[in-house]
């Protein structure tokens, strides 16, 4: 004890110091303690630090995700027995697809490439994506896709306008303006000219007379005949031909006034007609209107 004891002599401000140390590393120690040093304050990273970790991040999800595999597409009309072998298709599905092809015939459709081949529907979902046609086959097929749309598309609305037609009378001289133009398919300007028409002759007697409609187009009245027909003729009130005016007599249609005058002037030559069919004994008397004038006069 006594050799080591003069090993443990200080003097005052050794022991100061050796205090002071003691009471640093005291410090330290607390404050290693207590302090938390495992997250940084957000405003402390760099930008380069946040672009370093958002590419890592990118690189983690190239690495996760699935890689795409490259799709080849091809026209079926050219398999040979080795691209059929490989796409998983029997000897006898690719004969069937060349015997086919020597006849000089090509295959334009999926369908088609089944119908001609005979594949199971579990192959042809796996091979027929894969399938590429020549661009006018594919415009080809689309045309026809939107000519089948636009005819079905057609026929709905005309049974459409069939089951709205329905109650529309069929008889020209029952039927309103807008009726004609809706079941006959005219516009409403021809079919209230013919409407004009109709009420100037007091009714059609002959459908024939439709014809004779002024300002209305040929296609219009063929479509107008075609769509209706007379079922009850007009009770129109004759003239006497004998006791009529010239005025009366002028009045009546297809009368103008050179026959009217005509007609006049034959009464007062035999004084009175015994029956109306002498109008045909008038000089230059338009025979072809004779039925459609003895609608409105008589002989009495």
């Amino acid at each position: 004890m006594k050799i080591l004891k003069p090993h443990f002599w200080f003097y005052k401000s050794q022991r100061n110091g050796v205090l002071l140390l003691v009471l640093l590393i005291i410090c330290l120690q607390l404050f290693y303690i207590f302090t938390d040093f495992s997250s940084v304050p957000s405003d402390v990273l760099s930008h380069e630090v946040l672009a370093l970790e958002k590419h890592l991040d990118s690189l983690e999800r190239l690495a996760v995700e699935k890689p795409v595999k490259k799709r080849f597409y091809f026209n079926p009309n050219f398999i040979s027995d080795y691209k059929g072998y490989q796409l998983g298709m029997s000897v006898a599905q690719i004969d069937r697809l060349h015997t086919f092809r020597a006849q000089g015939k090509y295959v334009n459709s999926i369908e088609e490439f089944k119908a001609v081949t005979k594949v199971s529907d579990s192959l042809l979902r796996i091979i027929a994506p894969n399938f590429k046609f020549p661009d006018w086959v594919v415009a080809k097929k689309q045309k026809e896709r939107l000519l089948h749309k636009q005819e079905a598309r057609h026929h709905q609305d005309l049974q459409v306008l069939k089951s709205k037609l329905g109650d529309i009378t069929a008889d020209i001289n029952q039927a309103s303006a807008p009726d004609i133009a809706n079941k006959a398919g005219i516009s409403l300007l021809d079919a209230k000219k013919i409407i004009s028409y109709r009420e100037s002759l007091q009714g059609f007697t002959y459908i024939e007379q439709l014809k004779e409609a002024p300002g209305v187009s040929v296609t219009a009245l063929r479509k107008t005949i075609r769509s209706f027909t007379i079922q009850e003729k007009p009770l129109i009130e004759k003239i006497n031909v004998n006791t009529a005016s010239f005025k009366e007599i002028l009045s009546i249609p297809y009368i103008n006034y050179q026959l009217c005058k005509k007609i006049v002037d034959y009464r007062e030559e035999v004084a009175e007609l015994q029956n109306i069919a002498e109008l045909k004994n008038i000089n230059n008397f338009p025979l072809n209107k004779y039925d459609r004038i003895v609608l409105y006069l008589k002989a009495e």
